[in-house]
């Protein structure tokens, strides 16, 4: 049996739901669960062109966690916008998940009556590094949204949705430029997220869930392709963590980063 088809089968066995010790799964001295050395990320993919009623849409994948991200376009923006003449043009982000995207059934969010805090934590950090890179004015009076979707989660969600969500504006933008729509391309820069740890005090990249839960340090990075950063969300779990300890997450994040910006431009054509 391969490492991949063991980590799956592990998953499995465990009550991921707590009362486990997962210092007895989670080992990343030489090989980490599925594999991975410490400074190597899950395998990535990109397809495009994934929803065909969409300006821009990718499928991204991480290891096991999977996200649907499109684009949709309104010719017209937010009343807030009108009411405060504010020029140029706004972009935004939603974020979901399917309720069979984890273990355990997650409930819908529309049943519940109600966007809960983290869904909307996420989808405002989409948001808001997105526009980072985005030139307003240039987009002219219109609205872009990005969805993203969670159809499988592994760890790493919310960074894997801003890395897609930029594939997503880009291919909408380029659709938008064909069509004559757009005399600019609005998007000044690229962008990509990623997640780093530290377990038993070695900083790894790209956590999947089991990972994740057992981290002593949880931080996500995100950082456009001029080496510029736009957030950093960083959590020590146990110990607080030393401002070299934070260096040494920022180079593996930025590494990371890098590879997945040229995974980025593959599937752009650039």
């Amino acid at each position: 049996m391969g490492i991949s088809s063991r980590y799956a089968a592990m998953k499995k066995q465990i009550n991921l739901s707590g009362g486990i010790d997962l210092d007895a799964v989670v080992d990343n001295t030489n090989k980490r669960i599925d594999g991975r050395t410490a400074d190597e990320l899950r395998t990535v993919r990109f397809t495009k062109d994934f929803i065909t009623s969409a300006k821009g849409s990718v499928l991204i994948e991480m290891g096991k966690t999977r996200v649907i991200c499109t684009a949709s376009v309104e010719e017209n923006v937010p009343g807030w916008m009108r009411y405060q003449k504010v020029p140029g043009g706004w972009v935004t982000a939603e974020y979901s998940m399917l309720p069979a995207a984890t273990q355990d059934r997650t409930q819908r969010e529309a049943s519940r009556g109600k966007i809960g805090g983290r869904t909307m934590e996420i989808q405002r950090l989409i948001g808001r590094s997105l526009r980072a890179v985005v030139d307003l004015k240039k987009l002219g009076r219109r609205q872009i949204y990005l969805d993203c979707d969670v159809i499988q989660a592994d760890g790493g969600t919310r960074t894997a949705s801003i890395t897609g969500a930029y594939v997503a504006l880009k291919l909408a933008v380029n659709r938008l430029m064909k069509e004559g729509l757009l005399k600019e391309d609005p998007v000044v820069d690229s962008l990509a997220a990623i997640s780093v740890g530290i377990h038993k005090q070695v900083p790894i990249l790209d956590l999947c869930y089991l990972e994740d839960s057992a981290a002593e340090v949880d931080a996500n990075f995100v950082m456009t392709g001029s080496g510029k950063i736009i957030e950093v969300q960083g959590t020590a779990e146990e110990a607080p963590f030393s401002k070299e300890e934070l260096m040494q997450m920022l180079d593996l994040a930025e590494k990371g980063i890098n590879e997945l910006m040229e995974k980025q431009n593959d599937v752009l054509g650039k």
